[in-house]
């Protein structure tokens, strides 16, 4: 099973894409567009949060897999609450090269579709460094999330500190921009 965009799809996990998720893991440009990454990251590490997700978790984690090119990054909605219907949205297009072009706008609204039309949530949130700029113009002017709070000086990448930014959206929201 999966939940299918037009260009993309988001798919479970699978043991073939821990090699690759590992890279990633691993890469110092995607690790400080990151909030919450630990690194360096083991391969046992890797296994070991392979074989710890579930399906009975309350966390969703997907690979995001192009209909022509394969695995090309992860999305998840996690800390997922039931009884508020709401959860922390993660997007990672790990593919540097196809940044860009349209791959985080059609993923995150697919995940957006896939959270408030077919689980019934109400809200959705996420954090982003203030630094990450595409990312930032992606959840806001892209796909009509909010900025919602600035925790000062959160982050420390670069020898500096970096507020993160807190966004979010609500059912409402999404489908008033329909």
């Amino acid at each position: 099973m999966h939940i299918a965009g037009s260009r993309i799809f988001l798919r479970a996990v699978e043991q073939r894409d821990l090699p690759q998720l590992h890279r990633w893991a691993n890469d110092p440009v995607i690790w400080q567009q990151l909030g919450g990454w630990h690194f360096p990251y083991s391969e046992t590490d890797q296994h070991h949060w392979f074989t710890s997700l579930s399906s009975h978790s309350p966390n969703q984690r997907w690979c995001i897999d192009d209909l022509e090119r394969g695995l090309i990054g992860t999305a998840s909605l996690t800390e997922i609450n039931w009884k508020d219907r709401n959860a922390f949205v993660g997007l990672l297009i790990g593919q540097t090269e196809l940044r860009g072009q349209g791959y985080g706008e059609e993923t995150l609204r697919t995940l957006m579709r896939h959270a408030f039309d077919e689980l019934g949530l109400h809200r959705l949130e996420s954090t982003i460094i203030e630094y990450n700029a595409p990312s930032l113009k992606l959840f806001t002017d892209k796909c009509g999330w909010q900025v919602e709070g600035r925790q000062r000086q959160w982050y420390y990448r670069q020898g500096q500190r970096w507020d993160r930014i807190w966004v979010g959206i609500t059912a409402d929201d999404y489908r008033q921009a329909g």
